[in-house]
């Protein structure tokens, strides 16, 4: 019998943990997306770009506009399905909200640019640390983009 009412506890201990994390999912659900989507989109990111700055020996420059391209790649489709669910419908919504999604990742690429140039180019620091210290500026600066702008609930 007391195993039993011990048994029962545990169960009710879960399913109100179950209850805690489930809560604290759907209230930060569109953050914890972006940040899960915004880490592979870095892992991407910092992995293309380390292949071709190492691997190929290419401008750290150049490396970096191939990882910007493959990583907002990926970063459209992921945000628009799952982090914001974003429902555009006709051509021109679609459209402009593709042109303010890359406009966006476009100044944030130049920002991006700038840091690498800084500190690779002028102050000789190591690429690939520059490259990780620069997407967390990035990641921030996009989040903000793309909820403020780009994929912003219609009034």
């Amino acid at each position: 019998m007391e195993q039993e009412r011990q048994i029962e506890k545990n169960i009710e201990k879960n399913i109100q943990k179950k209850d805690i994390f489930e809560s604290i999912y759907y209230k930060y659900k569109e953050v914890l997306l972006y940040l899960f989507f915004g880490g592979l989109t870095t892992v991407i990111s910092i992995g293309s770009y380390s292949y071709c700055d190492v691997a190929l020996h290419m401008n750290p420059l150049v490396a970096n506009i191939i990882s910007w391209i493959l990583a907002v790649l990926f970063a459209y489709v992921t945000n628009k399905i799952w982090v914001f669910n974003a429902e555009r419908h006709g051509v021109k919504e679609v459209f402009l909200e593709i042109i303010n999604f890359f406009g966006g990742r476009l100044f944030t690429l130049v920002v991006e640019e700038v840091i690498l140039l800084i500190f690779i180019n002028k102050l000789h620091f190591n690429s690939i640390l520059v490259k990780v210290a620069a997407q967390f500026v990035v990641v921030v600066l996009n989040y903000i983009i793309s909820k403020l702008i780009v994929f912003r609930e219609k009034e």
